[in-house]
């Protein structure tokens, strides 16, 4: 029997510690919490200050026996849950459920699963640190007033199975304010004018764009501006004014934190956020890169002098960065605070080609490129600023060239511009001769504010401070689950529930969904994980409003009808537009006569190209286990089957889908 036990989350990381660890411990896993609030009612005891109902989670009886029969015969328990707030509460409530002793129980944490960081982890060990529970209490008891407190109010006014929560309904209204401004949005004419200079003695040309006369900028809002100015450059003779020569520095990216990680993994590989934390979550687990929920850009000395190392070697001393990395990390976490990165740089993405899956291995490739990039220098540019002018007006162009490639060699981030053309000059001069000018004058209109992506909502969560890293995923999850939103290519769209709910909780809740309140309400929290307020302080400052607000709302608020969506589609047996509803199963087409009529269809998801075999539509489709694959329309005659979207030319041969599945 092992002398000492070692309690994990997850069972994917029983393996990978296991092996670090010696024949005297046993590694088991917790699979999650193991006690919760109660879902049937608040499990809050308003009454009672505030105090927490916890119970035994269903369905971890079995576990919980198994970890009591362990712990039991262990010398030492090791509580290894994950190093962030709700790691160590999951560790306060396994050493409560199990009865543990304190001096028998020992809390370590990892920031990556490494050899040495489980070995330092136990050199290392401490108590639990009850200031990073209670901040996980607090956040857990907030959440809980807000959503058991004013869902009902939702049932009762618009429909059962409506939600609210304290950053959700936040997100939602940033949603609703974004969608509405586009809606608002009166798009303004405006005018380019843009000149093709050629060069007496250069290959090409140089594109200039119009800024205005010697005094000023110049914005050009009609047709008529633009001809009377056209009318007096015309013929005129052009001159170069100024040529000014610089060196232009783009800085080295920073590593990834959760909200960038999932910003650049959206942009880059189109995951949601959602995909990007669960094959994140699997990378960690398998020892391959660092804790994945964090909010700072600190790196290890030893990770810093690793990647120096690879670099050097690998790319040249002169590639090589000695500035570190600011850190916000308030480093009270033992190592729970590091950015995202290889757990080792010198594991490439070529090594572990043969050991990850695509959507891992994409992953792993874009952390381990952003990592080692980040410890990288600058890349330089000389940049060209030129100046025409022709009759007291003032066209300007720039051209660079890149003179040293620094990070750019290892890494190009996701949202680096494309420039429509970069002008190249050799030697221009002052007294250089331009031979020909061409002008061309397009017409614009102002566009409206872009729709949120995933990505973007993430950013603009962070930078208002709402929310945390472990709460932009689920947060963004359950706004789409609720059908507040919808997803139309990567953009986030309110639906007319979301406009519904989002009005309700405006007029009824407006603390509540205020983004400047829920950052405060962030800042208590961080407060009491610092051990400078007491975390049921927060709570008898906040519910007397909560509760004022929730009964004024059962009182006032009306009873609110939300249409249904209105299809194209015709019902067969009555005439009326079929209307679409959400069943256990997904979306679904209904007749809106019932119960008159209760004619239904399925939605039906065209590919956007033909069957490879028989030539007919191939459509989406869902196995048992909601694995999606594209099917042939003309099935059973037909019955092609592709798990990924065949092209327009494929000739592929159908996949196999199991019996059991379809």
């Amino acid at each position: 029997m092992a002398k000492n036990l070692v309690i994990v989350e997850s069972p994917a990381k029983v393996k990978t510690v296991k092996k670090y660890l010696g024949k005297n411990y046993e590694v088991v896993a917790s699979k999650g919490h193991v006690r919760d609030l109660p879902k049937s009612t608040m499990g809050i005891d308003v009454e009672n200050d505030f105090e927490p109902k916890y119970i035994t989670i269903r369905g971890k009886g079995e576990t919980l026996s198994e970890l009591k029969r362990l712990a039991k015969d262990a010398n030492k328990v090791y509580l290894a849950t994950d190093p962030d707030r709700e790691g160590e509460a999951i560790s306060w409530h396994l050493s409560q459920a199990l009865n543990l002793d304190e001096k028998k129980q020992a809390r370590i944490t990892f920031n990556e699963i490494t050899k040495t960081a489980v070995a330092n982890s136990l050199k290392n060990s401490r108590e639990i640190d009850m200031d990073l529970v209670d901040a996980q209490q607090a956040r857990r008891a907030l959440d809980r007033l807000v959503g058991y407190g004013i869902s009902p109010i939702l049932w009762e006014k618009v429909k059962r199975g409506l939600s609210a929560g304290r950053v959700q309904s936040v997100a939602l209204r940033m949603v609703c304010e974004r969608d509405a401004q586009i809606d608002a949005f009166v798009p303004e004419e405006y005018w380019n004018l843009e000149a093709d200079v050629h060069i007496h003695g250069e290959k090409k040309s140089i594109l200039a764009k119009f800024y205005g006369d010697k005094n000023d900028k110049i914005d050009i809002t009609n047709k008529a501006q633009l001809d009377e100015i056209l009318a007096k450059i015309d013929g005129q003779k052009m001159v170069i004014d100024s040529i000014k020569k610089t060196e232009r520095v783009k800085k080295t990216p920073l590593p990834f934190v959760t909200s960038t990680l999932q910003q650049e993994a959206s942009k880059v590989l189109n995951f949601t956020t959602q995909k990007t934390m669960r094959v994140a979550q699997a990378l960690y687990e398998g020892g391959y890169i660092t804790y994945l929920r964090t909010d700072s850009v600190r790196v290890s000395d030893e990770a810093l002098s690793s990647a120096k190392t690879y670099i050097e070697q690998n790319y040249g001393v002169q590639y090589v960065s000695h500035t570190k990395n600011a850190s916000n990390s308030k480093g009270k976490v033992q190592d729970a605070h590091e950015a995202i990165r290889p757990t080792d740089i010198n594991v490439t993405p070529e090594t572990v080609k043969t050991k990850l899956d695509r959507e891992s291995m994409r992953l792993y490739q874009l952390i381990w490129k952003r990592f080692t990039a980040s410890r990288m220098t600058n890349a330089k540019y000389d940049v060209t600023a030129i100046n025409f002018e022709v009759n007291g007006y003032v066209f300007k162009a720039t051209a660079s060239k890149q003179t040293f490639d620094g990070f750019m060699k290892v890494y190009t981030p996701g949202d680096d511009e494309k420039e429509e053309k970069n002008n190249v000059v050799s030697n221009l001069t002052m007294d250089a001769k331009i031979d020909e000018v061409n002008y061309d004058g397009t017409q614009h209109f102002t566009q409206p504010p872009a729709h949120f992506t995933e990505a973007s909502l993430v950013k603009a969560m962070e930078e208002m401070g709402i929310g945390r890293p472990s709460t932009y995923s689920p947060t963004i999850t359950t706004i789409l689950a609720r059908r507040y939103v919808r997803k139309e290519k990567k953009n986030l769209l309110v639906t007319e529930l979301g406009k519904v709910v989002n009005d309700i909780m405006v007029t009824a809740f407006p603390d509540i969904v205020d983004a400047q309140f829920t950052a405060n309400i962030e800042t208590k929290l961080d407060g009491i994980e610092e051990g400078e307020t007491e975390w049921k302080e927060v709570l008898r400052e906040f519910y007397p409003g909560l509760k004022d607000s929730i009964d004024a709302a059962r009182k006032k608020l009306e009873k609110i009808k939300v249409k249904d969506e209105v299809s194209d589609v015709i019902c067969e047996k009555c005439g009326r537009n079929m209307v679409v509803k959400f069943g256990p199963h997904g979306k679904f087409l209904a007749c809106p006569g019932f119960p008159e009529c209760r004619n239904t269809q399925s939605i039906v998801e065209k590919a956007g190209v033909k069957c490879p075999e028989c030539g007919k539509e191939l459509i989406v489709r869902k196995t048992k286990k909601g694995r999606r694959y594209y099917g042939c329309e003309g099935y059973p005659e037909c019955t092609y089957m592709s798990w990924t979207k065949p092209t327009a030319n494929d000739k592929k041969k159908s996949d196999t889908v199991p019996e059991e599945e379809i």
